[in-house]
């Protein structure tokens, strides 16, 4: 008996070890690279953003290194801090208008906050300086906010749109299926995140229908305002 107790003690131990491995040293399986929508962001957080009338494309929120069996993971792993200067001005111009923040409006804050919490898990692929410039080119390839807008899918106060009614246009520009992800406002699902998925060297954009990470809920309605 003394001897089983040992050995699950072990087990549990070893586990612990090694999901602390993970965490810290950035195993992962995949990319998110994830698009938000301004508008949705401003509307449900708890006080106004830092300009009157947010932006109307979608921007990038972040590049998330992920796993198919916990894709909030891994996070804050042990690599090196955000460095301002690796942000040279030709790509601090980009990023400003493909990267910026939303919210309070310091780009180079939300940029330190992602580099930190999620660049860093994948720094052995991608240094912080490929990793903002493959982040800018991942969100110049597909245009989301034109090609919704080519399927007629445009910011309306009360048209709503299914969840394969908003994947489908999306899926015959990319080749890929991206995932959705929604905000609510009261009983209002609003459409926050486009989600689009990259294998591990963040190279080849594929389907996003493995990740386990939650999406806006089908079929319920979506609304895009």
């Amino acid at each position: 008996m003394g001897m089983l107790k040992s050995s699950v003690a072990f087990l549990v131990l070893a586990f612990a070890f090694f999901f602390c491995y993970v965490m810290s040293s950035g195993s992962y399986d995949y990319f998110q690279f994830v698009q938000q929508w301004p508008p949705t962001n401003c509307r449900v957080r708890n006080k106004p953003c830092s300009k009157p009338r947010p932006l109307q494309n979608f921007t990038i929120h972040g590049l998330w290194p992920s796993n198919y069996s916990n894709p909030t993971t891994p996070s804050k792993c042990t690599g090196s801090r955000f460095k301002k200067e690796n942000v040279y001005p030709q790509l601090r111009s980009k990023m400003k208008i493909s990267w910026p923040d939303v919210e309070s409006g310091n780009d180079t804050r939300f940029w330190e906050s992602e580099w930190n919490k999620h660049g860093t898990c994948s720094e052995d692929t991608l240094n912080q300086v490929q990793y903002f410039q493959r982040s800018h080119a991942m969100w110049r390839s597909h245009n989301v906010t034109e090609i919704l807008r080519n399927a007629s899918i445009v910011p309306h106060p009360t048209q709503t749109w299914s969840y394969s009614d908003i994947v489908s246009p999306i899926k015959t520009a990319t080749k890929r299926t991206p995932l959705l992800r929604c905000k609510y406002d009261k009983k209002t699902q609003l459409l926050h995140e486009v989600v689009f998925c990259y294998e591990y060297n963040a190279l080849k954009q594929i389907d996003c229908n493995r990740t386990a990470a939650a999406g806006c809920k089908n079929p319920q309605a979506i609304s895009f305002q």
